[in-house]
């Protein structure tokens, strides 16, 4: 057996895999890369959290910078490079990456399909996206160095109480242990070598660039959109359509294909909902305008039988009757206000304030006959006696 392997050894000699060292320009390239970091246990609630480094390399100082997050969301990977930029104090022109769902929607070869969000950034800052060939990390090896590096020299015997408690010694060691050790290739401190990359890295923008990601869509029944658990409302003529979010920190816009048809302040709390009123159809507008405060203003206008009939109304121990005020209010604008306070008085007087009963009133013309005698006017011929009657007195003569 070991006399074949030998012979097939020397038949078919094995071809040895050649690779070229790469050199960069100096603030040509910067590579970035995710690596699996610590789990934090937050001192104070208990809760375990998983937590990657995200690390960006300039290629030819060798200078990093390292941030500990909790996801690897299109959100994360657009701050922590304004980060990166703004810790550098300039931006390489060339940005070297893997294919993370966050940069890169489709992997290609040739012609990757480049996330929208980043794209923008990468217009923003003026820096050229180059991904890595698919399956072939070995084309940024100096952040997968620094990964390696990262993990083996800053997280073994550390502790951490919080993220933020994290960050802190990770900056503090990566200017420190990390950026004055001697480099294994270069044989230089990559802080020094960073004080010549600065000068060279393109300048800042004045004002940075909206760090902005981007979703789809589908406007639903109820003139609403949802995005991460809440609800923004755009025209209801787009119901069923795909309609694009631009979501930043604060703002929240729509945009049906290019044109811009809403825009929202972005919420934080899972359930919460944003709408505005000429967003939904009118129906609905008529039903969101006339709440209960908007429903006693109304009757108060109307007179104060009305608004007698309306708070007995909404004084309901059982039942929530908006909708019958709101149709009792709507009365008025078939028999008028003057007809609707005479129904209602008449209502009132019945012991039946209800939208039915005011409702057969007005129907029936009934607000219009004379107010029923009050009751002692009705029984005073009673109590009075007869036209022919003798009284007690008149009995004794």
């Amino acid at each position: 057996m070991h006399a074949l392997h030998r012979f097939l050894k020397h038949a078919n000699p094995e071809t040895p895999v050649a690779t070229v060292m790469l050199d960069f320009a100096v603030g040509e390239m910067a590579q970035v890369d995710f690596g699996a970091g610590p789990l934090i246990t937050d001192r104070e609630t208990g809760e375990v959290s998983k937590t990657w480094f995200f690390i960006m390399t300039l290629a030819w100082s060798r200078h990093q910078y390292a941030e500990l997050v909790r996801d690897q969301s299109v959100a994360t990977w657009l701050a922590c490079h304004r980060h990166a930029f703004e810790w550098f104090g300039g931006v390489p022109r060339k940005v070297r990456i893997d294919n993370p769902k966050c940069a890169i929607t489709k992997a290609c070869y040739y012609e990757p399909t480049v996330q929208r969000a980043y794209g923008e950034l990468a217009l923003g800052y003026g820096f050229v996206i180059d991904p890595c060939p698919v399956a072939d990390p070995k084309k940024k090896g100096r952040v997968e160095a620094g990964v390696k590096y990262v993990k083996g020299n800053f997280m073994p015997l550390r502790e951490f109480h919080s993220l933020s408690h994290a960050n802190e010694q990770l900056r503090a060691w990566v200017q420190g242990e990390a950026g004055n050790r001697i480099h294994g290739s270069t044989r230089e401190r990559p802080l020094t070598r960073f004080a010549t990359e600065r000068a060279l890295l393109q300048a800042l923008p004045d004002i940075a660039p909206t760090c902005a990601t981007w979703a789809k869509a589908i406007l639903h029944p109820n003139a609403h959109v949802q995005h991460d658990y809440c609800h923004y409302s755009a025209p209801f003529r787009l119901i069923g359509q795909t309609l694009w979010l631009e979501i930043t920190s604060d703002v929240v816009r729509i945009y049906h294909e290019h044109d811009l048809v809403a825009m929202h302040p972005r919420l934080s709390r899972k359930g919460d909902k944003s709408t505005v009123v000429d967003h939904v159809p009118p129906d609905a507008q008529a039903f969101l305008m006339r709440d209960p405060q908007w429903c006693l203003k109304q009757a108060t206008a109307a007179g104060p039988a009305t608004q007698a009939v309306v708070e007995r109304m909404f004084a309901h121990r059982v039942l929530d009757h908006l909708r019958a005020v709101q149709g009792l209010l709507r009365l008025a604008d078939t028999y008028g206000r003057s007809r609707l306070e005479a129904a209602c008085s008449r209502a009132l007087n019945f012991g039946s304030p209800t939208y039915r009963t005011i409702k057969q009133i007005l129907k029936e013309g009934l607000d219009q006959q004379p107010d029923l005698l009050d009751a002692v006017v009705l029984e005073a011929p009673y109590l009075s006696g007869g036209r022919f009657s003798r009284t007690p007195a008149d009995r004794l003569h």
